[in-house]
């Protein structure tokens, strides 16, 4: 009489949802709820950007610098950047395979990510207080 194996997953883990990595759904839902966040965010960015194009730069620096344009562009970087940084990181545990070079990548990545958000958001706050 042949048994069948005991099954690999505990029944907490399938309730739970949770992969090797512990963190894979979550993964998943983080990057598709930035990826609509970024497509709502970048479609006003358009409007914006195509509403500005031809009124003098001074104008332009006031919109920009304005509270709701202001907040709307941190969002959309913010929200690019976190998007960016789930991307990469993915590419980079598909395709890196050196044990080595795979650690070293995911930090630069998320180094990468910050220090882009971070620069942004300091042009954008310099713009809404009046530093342009």
């Amino acid at each position: 009489m042949a048994t069948s194996p005991a099954p690999m997953r505990t029944p907490l883990r399938r309730v739970l949802g949770l992969g090797s990595a512990h963190e894979g759904t979550l993964h998943f839902w983080r990057q598709r709820l930035t990826g609509l966040a970024n497509l709502i965010l970048a479609i006003g960015f358009v409007i914006l950007i195509v509403a500005l194009v031809g009124r003098p730069q001074k104008e332009v620096l006031d919109i920009l610098g304005s509270p709701f344009v202001a907040l709307w562009l941190l969002l959309m970087v913010i929200s690019i950047a976190v998007h960016m940084r789930l991307g990469m990181q993915v590419v980079i545990e598909d395709y890196v395979h050196g044990h080595a070079a795979k650690p070293i990548l995911l930090i630069l990545n998320t180094f990468f990510s910050f220090a882009v958000a971070a620069i942004s958001v300091f042009a954008i706050l310099k713009l809404a207080f009046g530093g342009a």
